[in-house]
């Protein structure tokens, strides 16, 4: 809380140092559109001078300090400017009508911008205010279901990145999109604030993306932070407050219920009874235990921006604490942006940008202990005995307990011996030149700085053991150790564009080439350290000042251990894109890269990459002037080519093997280490290539009041990059092809019943039909685990293994069905489809048994307006996956608890058809539709009720705005999952696993955002 009490501190002495000086002549009113509706956030400005402000909710607005007979410049996106002469006046009642010409906004591309109407392409904008005041440290997670074609899976963990892909799934090792923040590529955004966002683009077609190279497959997001405007001196400050409960945690069985079926799961396996229920008389929910039940979230945020004829300066501040769901995981976040422009002539300008983030990380601890462990423990020991007393109990040696642990002693002890920080620093220098009328140049210089640093400690913890009435060791740890680790990553990128802008007659011409490089440059250092055993100084303390690997004299220095790696690549790249529009009809847009890459052989080192759009406005044609309710209608349509460089993890260099260290050879008294090639060399090795295309429209209806659009796409990557091993050799290879299709569809409404109440409503929904049409020699590719697959002619990554008919009732239902080699079963054991009708089961009769890839997924909100009351509402879903349940199916090493559900096993002939009996047996634990839940599901993601202070009232207060809000994300969520969450990202090859995972709260907060 210090750092939001300077926030606010510094806020308020610049509040009084606005007040100062002020004048008594002051003119206030409100501006409105030509239907009368207050249009908030319009610029009045006194022409000639820097003096301006901003409308408020309300559309009003105070300006102070004017001259008599000064004039007013009032401006508003999509409406005419308007210049209004003051004349002694003190209130005015504005009214702007709308410019048709500049109806469309103006949208942020690869290396510029341009009118949205004149584009052929897909990109869709958010602005900066939808993901300002929501509770999540990645932007990107606050616009989930906002945009089609758009898949963002979110992770209740905090500061973990979502799962984000555009229009499916189309390479083998990596499908996230590329972000651009302020020009610099970057691989997330999670370092940036998101209140210093002034807008989002996504890019999901070839038009849009081909500028982007290789780099531009997996689509673009590009953020803009917020940049001073001319005449402008605001400050704002925001701060919230909340709270985060965990929702649906899964039914697990009670200790009276656990008895009941671990009694007769021994009596099933012949086994005795468990003789140690009378130590053992705990009824613990784990989930429960180790859940912070006060886990809070608070954030403030200072913005200032300021603009004078010469100078345009933008700086933010912000502060974030956010606890997790698990006792004692806390993410401390500070933010910084600053940006400066200053125009030294009218054709010259200069400027600076920079983001800086220091992160106090958490440490992560999960559910999968709490799930599995067994309730009848107590999570701490009672005894009259003082060296027992206190003590963390062990699960039951027969439970669990060397496999499990005790889920409260991880999380309140062993978990948090750990410090990691991560600081980073991305920014960036431009000088900017116009010329010649219609050119313009400019050369910018980037940086991302990136360290992380982490130690941890792993101490000797006692823990009573209620079998032998002891205390051991937790895990088995009989000394201390220490490890420390350092990263560093540094991406430079320089950029040398020069754009051309023109109108003749009825041909508009704006094109853009250039050059830009980048280097990307990693450095890993690791060691660790144990104490010695015999040492008389004693195990390495238990206090964060000793977590060093030179931690004399307790670190025995003949168990010091260190590592390292390396890598430093770089590529270079040519582009350039034209956009030609004749007389606002017909729409041409072209584009092309050249890129090439370190990483590669010298022969097949650099690779083209282009699109070509066009776009026909029919709304401009003559025989639409009688059209009546429509009043724009495009049609378009794009064709292009790009790349992936998508590579398995830990690879930097593909063409380049490097060594591994290989048998050893002896000479006389010297040992030589032998070293062998990784893999082989491929010469004719290349990126990806992705061939995309897309048909659609974009219309506006009922006085622009109705917004339709609607696309058709097509995006298959061929050539994808593979690493092969046969066993006998290893290489990479381009091999295989991945095809994803689908429609998107767009619908918006805003509307107004009368002067008080306005609404807006709107949704999207996207199909997707993702397949592999073809794989290395037609193998399938198994993930993590062999519940996922890839294989030709399937969706990727989709759940292979055996359809489940039910449960055996009987000795006399095996006799009549076919005979299963899997290995041995009995009555109560599930019934295995003969899926391939050769009278047994075997292997062979595996099948697709489930698709993580959703058929569609779909957003929707509504947005009422009644007076200075805001109520915004957003909902969320996808329809048509399947999810994996990999948790709550038993194990073969130690006994878990129960799913609630097992309480309807078999326990004999017609007892049930689903659920199997309790003897844990491998042939019940194979991947089958036992494990496949519908994924579907459907969420309120946001509610928020805000209310304006009326106009009149900050007028008194001299300020310009003043919003109080509450917001409760993932209020609730329709699923038929048996999880914590319906959610499930992954790797592109095994995607939609529930292991367990993290819930996704409930969040609930209070703000305030505050502007003068």
């Amino acid at each position: 809380m210090k750092i939001s009490n300077v926030i606010l501190t510094i806020s308020l002495l610049l509040f009084q140092v606005m007040l100062f000086g002020q004048s008594n002549l002051s003119v206030s009113g409100t501006v409105t559109d030509a239907s009368g509706q207050p249009l908030p956030g319009a610029s009045i400005v006194l022409k000639g001078t820097t003096t301006g402000t901003q409308t408020d909710f309300d559309g009003n607005f105070t300006l102070n300090n004017v001259s008599p007979n000064g004039i007013l410049v009032v401006s508003y996106i999509g409406y005419t400017n308007k210049e209004v002469p003051i004349n002694n006046q003190t209130t005015f009642n504005i009214s702007l009508a709308e410019d048709l010409q500049s109806l469309d906004e103006v949208v942020v591309v690869g290396y510029g911008t341009a009118k949205k109407r004149d584009l052929t392409g897909s990109i869709v904008s958010i602005k900066g205010d939808e993901v300002a005041d929501k509770p999540a440290t990645n932007p990107i997670a606050s616009i989930q279901g906002k945009v089609s074609g758009l898949s963002v899976v979110n992770s209740g963990r905090i500061g973990q990145n979502p799962d984000i892909r555009i229009r499916g799934t189309s390479s083998r090792y990596n499908v996230s999109p590329l972000f651009v923040v302020d020009g610099i590529f970057a691989e997330n955004i999670d370092f940036v604030n998101p209140n210093d966002i002034q807008s989002i683009e996504v890019l999901k077609d070839a038009s849009s993306l081909a500028i982007f190279g290789v780099r531009g497959a997996n689509g673009v997001i590009i953020v803009t932070t917020k940049k001073a405007r001319g005449g402008e001196f605001t400050v704002n400050l925001n701060s919230s407050i909340g709270f985060k409960n965990l929702v649906g945690a899964p039914d697990l069985a009670d200790a009276a219920l656990f008895r009941q079926l671990y009694d007769e799961q021994l009596v099933d396996e012949g086994s005795a009874p468990f003789s140690y229920y009378t130590e053992f008389n705990g009824d613990t929910d784990w989930v429960d235990r180790i859940t912070n039940k006060s886990a809070l979230l608070q954030t403030t945020n200072l913005s200032i921006q300021n603009a004078t004829e010469k100078n345009k300066l933008s700086f933010g501040l912000g502060y974030r604490s956010e606890d997790g769901l698990i006792k004692d995981e806390n993410l401390q976040r500070i933010t910084m942006n600053l940006t400066n422009e200053y125009s030294l002539t009218e054709s010259f300008k200069m400027g600076v940008t920079l983001n800086g983030l220091q992160d106090r990380l958490p440490n992560q601890g999960g559910y999968g202990s709490a799930l599995n462990a067994t309730p009848i423990v107590a999570p701490i020991h009672f005894d009259s005995r003082p060296e027992f007393n206190g003590l963390y109990n062990q699960l039951p040696i027969q439970i669990g307990g060397p496999q499990i642990g005790n889920p409260a002693l991880v999380a309140e002890v062993t978990k948090n011996k750990a410090i990691a920080q991560r600081y980073r620093f991305v920014g960036s220098m431009f000088a900017e030149v116009d010329f010649l009328k219609n050119f313009n140049f400019k050369a910018t210089i980037y940086g991302d700085y990136n360290n992380f640093r982490s130690r941890s400690y792993t101490p000797i913890v006692g823990i009573y053991v209620s079998e032998t009435d002891e205390i051991e060791n937790f895990n088995g740890n009989q000394i201390s150790r220490v490890n420390q680790s350092n990263g560093v990553s540094f991406n430079s990128q320089q950029d040398y564009i020069l754009s051309f802008a023109k109108e003749y007659g009825k041909h508009s011409v704006n094109a853009t080439t250039g050059f830009t490089t980048t280097q990307f440059y990693t450095e890993n250092i690791s060691g660790s350290v144990q104490s010695d055993p015999n040492s008389s100084v004693g195990s390495i303390p238990d206090d964060s000042r000793f977590w060093y690997l030179n931690v004399y004299p307790y670190g025995d220095p003949a168990t010091r251990t260190s590592s390292s790696s390396q890598s430093d690549r770089a590529t270079s790249s040519f582009l350039a894109r034209s956009l030609y529009n004749y007389d606002g009809k017909y729409l041409l847009n072209a584009s092309y890269r050249r890129d090439a890459t370190s990483q590669l052989a010298p022969e097949n080192r650099a690779q083209d990459f282009w699109s070509l759009g066009a776009g026909w406005v029919v709304s401009q044609e003559k025989f639409m002037d009688t059209s009546g309710s429509l009043n724009f209608l495009k049609l378009k349509g794009s064709a292009g080519q790009l790349g992936n460089q998508a590579l398995p993890g830990g690879t930097n260099y593909p063409y380049y093997p490097g060594v591994n260290q290989g048998a050893t050879a002896v000479f006389g008294d010297q040992v030589i280490p032998g070293f062998i090639q990784r893999f082989e060399e491929n010469p004719n090795l290349k990126w990806e290539t992705v061939k995309m295309w897309e048909v659609g429209l974009e219309t506006r209806w009922f006085d622009n009041r109705l917004s339709f659009n609607s696309n058709y796409y097509n995006r298959k990557t061929e050539d994808l990059l593979v690493f092969v091993n046969t066993g006998v050799e290893s290489f990479f290879d381009n091999f295989g092809e991945i095809e994803n299709k689908g429609f998107e569809f767009e619908l918006s409404w805003d509307g107004n019943v009368n002067e008080n109440f306005s609404y807006s409503l709107g949704g999207n929904v996207t199909t997707i039909n993702n397949e592999v049409l073809s794989t290395f020699e037609d193998a399938p590719i198994f993930g993590n685990g062999t519940a996922s697959r890839t294989i030709t002619g399937e969706a990727i990554g989709h759940f292979y293994g055996y359809i489940v008919d039910g449960v055996y009732q009987s000795n006399a239902d095996i006799a009549a069905l076919p005979p299963s080699t899997l290995g041995s079963y009995a009555p109560g054991d599930l019934k295995y489809r003969d899926f391939d009708g050769d009278g047994e089961i075997t292997p062979a009769d595996r099948t697709v048994i489930g698709n993580p890839t959703p058929d569609l997924t779909y957003g929707f909100y509504t947005n009422l307006r009644y007076k200075n009351f805001t109520l915004n509402i957003d909902f969320q879903g996808v329809y048509g996956n399947e999810i994996y349940r990999d948790w709550g199916n038993g194990n073969s090493f130690a006994q878990f608890n129960y799913r609630t559900e097992r309480a309807n096993r078999w326990n004999g002939s017609g007892s049930s058809n689903w659920e199997p009996r309790l003897f844990s047996t491998e042939y019940n634990r194979l991947p089958s539709t036992y494990m496949i839940e519908d994924g579907s599901y459907f969420r309120i993601r946001n509610i928020q009720l805000g209310y304006n202070l009326d106009g009149k009232i900050l007028e008194k207060l001299k300020l310009q705005q003043l919003k109080l809000y509450a917001n409760i994300q993932n209020l609730y969520t329709w699923t038929e999952t048996s999880g914590f969450t319906p959610e499930a990202g992954g790797s592109p090859t095994a995607f939609g696993i529930d292991n367990g995972g993290y819930p996704i709260p409930v969040i609930s907060t209070f703000g305030m955002s505050l502007t003068f």
